[in-house]
């Protein structure tokens, strides 16, 4: 289907355009301009932005669940939660699992292959676990931690379409770990760490290239301990997750990262089943988890388990902040695409893929479309 939105403000390419149009034709971005010569150009539909805000598809590169399901929990478990995410922009994701046991973790990374083969909304797997610090574990279960030994590691990526792994390169084996996680054409990222500045800047030098959760389970900017956050910061390289749900981080601390990292903060959920569906009692793997007022904790001791956080959510935090929107809307489309090597994604230039966001004046989301077809239908 052949589909024209016009009377848009675009925010592509780190600016904002007025009265733009963009042609879809055969899930790709045929052509983009402004005024009226969209008119001329062949379309099957023609979608009046009234001045809202156009944007690229939403990429998460981390997330766990929404709608009251988790992607540890199989394929309609995972469908039925890209379903709430792809109607709030997410039009695409890397889908997060948690650590548990070996077999297990295998388990699910090839279930999850077989989805990505089927599902192009699904990028593949995140493995945020097991190769973490027991000291920085925050919501994972310390018991089935453990090190990134060469099988093991060997094993999870040969499972299928893993394209990131997390882990703490202060390990034994955590540099080689990151070494062969790169080899293998996966993403090493640095995460629920006690690492410090030399330490992450070793692991960036070994081919980690993001930093999961920035300030989150790991040590914060210290002044004379500066920690990884100052390594990636420091590290034209290395891309930073953020999650921007005013629990995970004050928004002045949203403000900074933007500022330290221009052009390198993705903006994540780390979100839970909980995300879109309330609260309640939850799972994140085999831990419960009670969300009160959107905050998910542990049952057990209250730790932060996650988020209920929503991709637009987040891109209003960050305007809310202080963040330029061009800024906030690379956060969600261009640097994550970049982060994972899509370069197919990101952008609503010719020749990309037609995933688009179309929001209201105060950032909500009107409409969505992933490879051109609409999957939010206008109010």
């Amino acid at each position: 289907m052949r589909t024209v939105i016009h009377s848009a403000r675009l925010v592509d390419d780190g600016r904002v355009t007025d009265d733009a149009w963009v042609r879809f034709d055969g899930g790709r971005v045929a052509e983009a301009g402004t005024g009226d010569g969209w008119r001329a150009r062949p379309a099957d539909e023609a979608v009046d932005a009234r001045g809202g805000f156009l944007t690229p598809g939403f990429i998460d590169l981390h997330g766990h669940g929404g709608g009251g399901a988790a992607y540890d929990d199989g394929p309609a478990a995972i469908r039925a939660a890209r379903a709430v995410h792809r109607a709030h922009g997410t039009t695409r994701a890397v889908l997060s699992l948690v650590a548990a046991p070996l077999d297990d973790l295998a388990a699910r990374v090839a279930m999850i292959a077989e989805l990505a083969a089927s599902d192009a909304d699904i990028l593949g797997s995140h493995l945020e676990g097991p190769f973490l610090d027991p000291a920085h574990k925050g919501a994972h279960d310390a018991a089935l931690l453990a090190l990134p030994t060469p099988a093991a590691v060997e094993r999870l990526l040969a499972a299928g379409a893993v394209r990131q792994l997390t882990l703490a390169p202060e390990l034994p084996g955590g540099l080689d770990a990151i070494a062969r996680i790169v080899a293998a054409g996966a993403v090493a990222a640095v995460g629920h760490t006690g690492a410090d500045a030399a330490t992450a800047a070793a692991a960036f030098d070994a081919g980690a290239t993001v930093l999961t959760h920035a300030f989150n389970a790991m040590p914060g900017l210290h002044h004379r301990r500066p920690g990884p956050v100052a390594a990636a910061v420091a590290d034209p390289r290395v891309t930073l997750e953020v999650i921007a749900d005013v629990v995970h981080l004050h928004p002045a601390m949203v403000r900074i990262a933007f500022a330290a990292a221009p052009g390198r903060v993705a903006l994540v959920t780390d979100a839970m089943a909980a995300a879109g569906d309330g609260d309640g009692r939850y799972s994140l793997g085999a831990r419960a988890v009670d969300v009160v007022d959107g905050v998910a904790r542990l049952a057990t001791d209250g730790t932060i388990a996650g988020s209920t956080l929503t991709q637009d959510a987040a891109l209003r935090v960050a305007v809310g902040a202080g963040v330029p929107l061009a800024d906030a809307v690379a956060a969600l489309t261009a640097t994550p695409a970049r982060a994972i090597g899509e370069s197919a994604l990101g952008s609503l230039h010719a020749g990309f893929l037609a995933d688009a966001v179309l929001l209201d004046a105060e950032l909500a989301v009107r409409a969505v479309w992933c490879a051109g077809e609409r999957v939010r239908p206008l109010p």
